[in-house]
């Protein structure tokens, strides 16, 4: 793990005390991710000879971010990542394009309903994105950190995430 990793992460945690707008932020991380490639996936793009989405290509840049940051959160992510986008990939194939934009559209209202309602409600402060842009692509890595934690790996992501107890005044 870089130190400009442990850095980014030790204050990303700061806006990401409470256990409630963790757990929302599981849910509109998938959402929003599911969200930004579902419409990418309806175009089919040759590289090299193979066949692929415009989606695919989309994610290559800020997977290859991740696995910088962290070999072993990067790995999982990729992992995730390919689960959603062959979940992209199928409802793409068995809906409508109406569907398909009427589906994107509320994973978008859900997803950044459940960021909203995690900082105003539960976390009562703002969006550590606000403050540093470059929390967006964090905010992926601290979920998978927290997986990872919970599953007992990473002490040394436990030491940075839960330097103070969950749910307490920072």
């Amino acid at each position: 793990m870089s130190s400009y990793f442990r850095r980014q992460l030790a204050d990303y945690v700061e806006y990401h005390r409470d256990p409630w707008n963790c757990a929302m932020h599981v849910l509109g991380i998938v959402f929003l991710f599911l969200a930004a490639i579902l419409p990418l996936s309806l175009w089919s793009i040759t590289v090299f000879g193979f066949q692929t989405s415009a989606a695919t290509i989309a994610v290559i840049p800020v997977l290859i971010y991740w696995l910088l940051l962290d070999s072993a959160l990067g790995t999982a992510i990729l992992g995730a990542a390919i689960v959603l986008l062959s979940v992209a990939a199928a409802i793409v194939d068995n809906t409508t394009t109406a569907g398909m934009w009427s589906l994107t559209v509320i994973l978008i209202v859900v997803g950044v309903a459940s960021q909203i309602i995690g900082h105003r409600v539960f976390e009562g402060r703002q969006p550590a994105l606000v403050d540093n842009p470059t929390h967006l692509l964090l905010g992926p890595m601290f979920v998978m950190a927290k997986l990872f934690i919970a599953l007992g790996f990473r002490r040394d992501l436990a030491i940075i995430i839960q330097v103070h107890p969950q749910g307490a005044a920072s």
